[in-house]
């Protein structure tokens, strides 16, 4: 049977390799801390099937080493609310945060996995770990005693960050925002880290004397759960709004446009399931699905559930795309419009861009290849 140190030393020494790893201090936290602590049971999903795992269970050793995330809860809607990230997404986010003094914020405690690496490279006394979950933040406090460690573990909203132990070297969020909190740039000293993933990108951002925040973003995509306001609050997803995509009427209207490219099937595709950061950042609260209706048919849908605009749109026998929409915003064409500009800028990955926070909360984004393209992305929302 292999144990789980040996899974533990094969995982480490695969994200060496790869490269998500560079650090001694960092490769030997992962080296050090062991995964299984914080995950007695998830729930992995390996290509469309999901399965359980106990601690004991045959293969558990070799699933909790595995990269990727782990399910650990879920809200009462059955949407994911905690899991152990994928190790080495952790790792690339970990090597982005060089906070040269303490003590550091952790933004969603999750299983307190993460906490623990902290711990372990910066000494618990330096380390605040925030979670809106009592239950989360009651259970990582223990796990992570167990090894030793006795790091500040609040609940509470981390969007408000924890003023009590500030200023702090650095921030890094293991949750998803729309927009970075102004409470967090009032709480990071002058050269500080922020650590972040916003849009489906993970910025690394620098604070100023100002309390602005500026920075890029690393190479890969990512997406995280979203931080919680309330440990009951229940998240918005696509699938709430299927039966309205399939089924939808009333005052919308329907027309069929010429596909816009040769490869159309391949363009729904980039336009329901974007990997543009700027997409993702110009629309954070547009959900989109790709659903089969009764007679096979693939619907591909967009939602916004603030104004419950939505857009239903399907490829033809013909190649033109059918379109029916209704509600204050034209999502497909908003949509589309933003996706050609992505494409014919080449589909830039997340490190083409940079981002800058001013103190009060306005973003700006802004693009520098093929040339300098800007946008102003306003404050989170009250």
């Amino acid at each position: 049977m292999i144990s789980l140190e040996a899974e533990r030393r094969r995982l480490t020494t695969a994200m060496t390799v790869a490269e998500a790893l560079r650090s001694p201090h960092w490769i030997d936290a992962f080296r050090s801390v062991p995964r299984e602590v914080f995950v007695p049971r998830f729930s992995m999903r390996t290509g469309t099937e999901s399965r359980v795992y106990r601690e004991g269970d045959d293969g558990y050793a070799s699933a909790v080493y595995t990269d990727t995330s782990l399910i650990t809860r879920w809200d009462t809607a059955g949407t994911a609310t905690s899991s152990s990230s994928e190790p080495s997404l952790m790792a690339r986010m970990l090597e982005a945060f060089s906070p040269a003094v303490g003590p550091v914020l952790e933004i969603g405690t999750g299983t307190g996995y993460n906490a623990a690496l902290l711990c372990h490279h910066f000494g618990a006394d330096q380390v605040v770990s925030m979670d809106v979950d009592p239950e989360l933040t009651a259970k990582a406090r223990e796990k992570l005693a167990g090894l030793g460690h006795k790091p500040t573990v609040v609940t509470g909203d981390g969007t408000a960050g924890y003023a009590e132990r500030a200023p702090y070297g650095g921030l890094l969020a293991t949750c998803g925002v729309e927009r970075i909190p102004a409470s967090w740039l009032a709480q990071i000293r002058p050269g500080g880290t922020i650590v972040v993933n916003i849009g489906i990108g993970v910025a690394q951002l620098t604070v100023d004397n100002n309390h602005h925040a500026s920075g890029g973003f690393l190479p890969d995509t990512a997406s995280f759960m979203r931080a919680r306001p309330t440990p009951e609050h229940i998240a918005e997803r696509a699938p709430k709004y299927a039966g309205l995509v399939l089924h939808g009427s009333g005052q919308s209207r329907t027309f069929s446009v010429p596909a816009p490219s040769d490869t159309t099937e391949l363009l729904l595709h980039e336009l329901i399931h974007t990997e543009s950061l700027e997409i993702a950042m110009r629309q954070p609260e547009v959900l989109s699905m790709s659903l089969v209706d009764d007679t096979g048919t693939a619907i591909h849908g967009l939602v916004h559930p603030r104004t419950g605009s939505w857009a239903r749109i399907t490829l033809n026998g013909d190649d033109s795309i059918q379109v029916v929409h209704e509600g204050a915003l034209d999502l497909w064409a908003d949509r589309l419009s933003l996706l050609k500009g992505w494409i014919e800028a080449g589909r830039p990955s997340p490190d083409a861009y940079r981002l800058t926070v001013e103190s009060s909360g306005e973003h700006t984004l802004r693009r520098d290849r093929p040339e300098e393209t800007t946008w102003k992305l306003g404050k989170p929302a009250e």
